[in-house]
C-alpha cells in the first residue's frame, strides 16, 4: 500500500478516506518518505518539516474517526510554492534579502483557504528569485531538475511544485504565474496546471508583477486540478481587484460534452516556431476533441508577437519587487533578475502606459475571437524541457526566457483562463503540453474540456523513471 499512497490522486485518497481503508496519517508519512527518497535529485522542496506536517495530518485522522471531516480537502497532502505565506513556515521567495521572521504568523489567500478545508501541507516548493523567470534556480536553494531527466530543467517559475506533483510527493501544488510560471513546469513536468482567469482565485499579498499574476492549482489530473479550484476560489477581502465568488462547482461542471462546441486550434498563433515533435503532438490531440464531437478549425487568433509589450510589464514587475533593496542585498540577488529590473528602471511613463494600451488592445481582440470560438487549442511550449540550470536553450538566439514561452504570456496580459494538459512525449522521453485556452470567466469550460481530452487519452500511468 505505501508504494501504491504516491500514485493517488486527490479524488482517490479521499474517498479511502471516508470508507477508512486509509488513514491521512498513513499517506502522508508515504508521501514524506517520497520525498526524502528522490528529492536529492531534483530540489523540488525548499522546506521540508515532518513533524509539523504529520501534526497537520494527526488532526485530520482524527476528524476523520469522529465522522467529521473539514471541507472539501480534508487530510489531502499539498506542496505549497515559497511565495505563499504560510504562519508556520517562513516565505523567503529564494532570496537572500528575505526576513523570514516578518513572514510567520500570515497566511494568504489560498493557504487560508487549504487550511479552512483541512489540508496537510507537506512543505514549501522551490522557485526562482521572487518567480521572475521561467526556470527554477535561485541564490538560496540551488537548481531545480526535471523529474523526467535531471539532467534538464523543471521549468519555473513553480518549478518545485510541478516536480512534487510529477514524482507522487503530493498529489496537489500551489503556483503562481505571471508570464506562464503554472503552464510552464506542468508541459516540462507532465502535470496539470491551470492559470485561472485574473480575479478568480484571490492572491495577497498584491505581487509586484500586477494583474499578469495569477495563483492556481497543479495537479496529476484534470480532475483534481476542478476540485482545487473549489477551494481556491473561496473569497477573500484582502485581494481588491478579486471578482465576487460565483460558487461554482467546478467537478460538477467536468462532464459536459464537447459535442457542437467550436473550438480553434492555431499550433503557432502565426508567428511561434515549434518544435515538429510538439507540434505533432497538438495536432493530434485537436483531432481528439473533434472525435469528441466537437467542430475544431484550425484559425489563428490573429495578433503579433506581445513580447516587447509584455516585457514592458513583466520587468517593471521585477524592478517593482526591488525597489527598496539597496546595492548590498542586490549583490546577494540572481543577477539576471537585477539585469531585468534595472534596465525596466529606465522606461519612461509613456513607455510602460503604451505596453498598458497594447494588453487592453490584447484583451478586446481575443474578446471578440471567442464571441466566435469557445476554446483555443495550441502548444503549451513550443519546445520541451532543455539542460538544467539555464534561463534559455544552448544556442538559443536570445538570453531571456519570455522568447522560448511565445504561448503562455500573452494570455497573462488578457488575463484569460488556461490549461496545461499533457498531450504526449518527445524522443527523448520528455513531456509535451496542450494549451487550453477559454474566454475570461469560462474556467469551467476549460477544466471540462481538458477533463474530456484526459479521459479520451489518459496518459496518467505513466510516470517518470525516477518515481520507482
Amino acid at each position: 500500500m505505501s508504494q501504491e499512497i504516491p500514485r493517488m490522486t486527490a479524488v482517490e485518497l479521499l474517498g479511502r478516506y471516508r470508507d477508512h481503508s486509509l488513514s491521512p496519517v498513513e499517506a502522508t508519512t508515504a508521501m514524506l518518505d517520497q520525498i526524502e527518497r528522490l528529492d536529492k535529485n531534483t530540489n523540488a522542496f525548499c522546506l521540508v518539516d515532518r513533524d509539523t506536517t504529520l501534526a497537520f495530518a494527526r488532526e485530520s485522522e482524527q476528524r476523520y474517526q469522529k465522522n467529521e471531516p473539514r471541507g472539501l480537502l480534508d487530510g489531502v497532502p499539498v506542496a505549497v510554492k515559497d511565495v505563499f505565506l504560510t504562519p508556520m513556515w517562513p516565505t523567503l521567495k529564494g532570496s537572500k534579502t528575505a526576513d523570514p521572521d516578518s513572514t510567520l504568523n500570515k497566511s494568504a489567500p489560498a493557504t487560508a483557504a487549504l487550511a479552512r478545508n483541512g489540508y496537510v501541507p507537506v512543505g514549501k516548493t522551490t522557485t526562482p528569485e521572487f518567480g521572475w523567470k521561467g526556470v527554477t534556480d535561485n541564490p538560496v536553494d540551488g537548481v531545480t531538475n526535471n523529474p523526467w531527466d535531471i539532467s534538464k530543467t523543471a521549468g519555473g517559475s513553480s518549478g518545485g511544485s510541478g516536480v512534487a506533483v510529477a514524482l507522487g510527493m503530493a498529489p496537489l501544488a500551489l503556483g503562481t504565474d505571471a508570464g506562464g510560471s503554472i503552464r510552464i513546469p506542468a508541459a516540462f513536468c507532465g502535470i496539470v496546471g491551470l492559470k485561472p482567469s485574473y480575479g478568480e482565485v484571490p492572491h495577497w499579498p498584491t505581487p509586484p508583477y500586477g494583474n499578469l499574476a495569477h495563483a492556481g492549482p497543479m495537479s496529476w489530473t484534470v480532475a483534481d486540478c476542478a476540485l482545487m479550484m473549489n477551494v481556491l476560489t473561496e473569497a477573500d477581502p484582502r485581494d481588491t481587484q478579486a471578482v465576487p465568488r460565483r460558487n461554482i462547482d467546478y467537478t460538477a461542471e467536468l462532464g459536459r460534452s464537447m459535442k457542437g462546441l467550436r473550438i480553434a486550434y492555431s499550433p503557432n498563433l502565426g508567428f511561434v516556431d515549434v518544435n515538429p515533435e510538439v507540434e505533432k503532438s497538438v495536432a493530434e490531440a485537436a483531432n481528439i476533441f473533434a472525435g469528441l464531437g466537437a467542430e475544431v478549425v484550425r484559425v489563428d487568433p490573429a495578433f503579433s508577437d506581445p513580447l516587447a509589450a509584455f516585457g514592458h510589464l513583466f520587468y517593471s514587475g521585477a524592478a517593482n519587487a526591488i525597489r527598496d533593496l539597496g546595492r548590498r542585498k542586490r549583490e546577494l540577488m540572481d543577477p539576471g533578475l537585477i539585469e531585468v529590473a534595472e534596465k525596466a528602471s529606465q522606461l519612461s511613463m509613456l513607455e510602460y502606459l503604451a505596453a498598458v494600451n497594447e494588453a487592453n488592445a490584447l484583451r478586446e481582440r481575443m474578446a471578440t475571437f471567442h464571441g466566435k470560438y469557445d476554446l483555443l487549442l495550441t502548444p503549451s511550449i513550443p519546445i520541451t524541457a532543455f539542460k538544467t540550470g539555464r534561463e534559455v536553450p544552448e544556442d538559443w538566439p536570445n538570453t531571456r526566457w519570455p522568447t522560448w514561452t511565445p504561448f503562455t504570456y500573452p494570455f497573462n496580459m488578457t488575463g484569460q483562463p488556461a490549461l496545461s494538459v499533457p498531450c504526449g512525449f518527445d524522443r527523448q522521453g520528455l513531456p509535451i503540453g496542450l494549451q487550453v485556452v477559454g474566454a475570461r470567466f469560462n474556467d469551467a469550460l476549460v477544466l471540462a474540456a481538458g477533463h474530456a481530452y484526459q479521459q479520451a487519452n489518459p496518459l496518467t500511468n505513466h510516470r517518470p523513471a525516477l518515481f520507482s
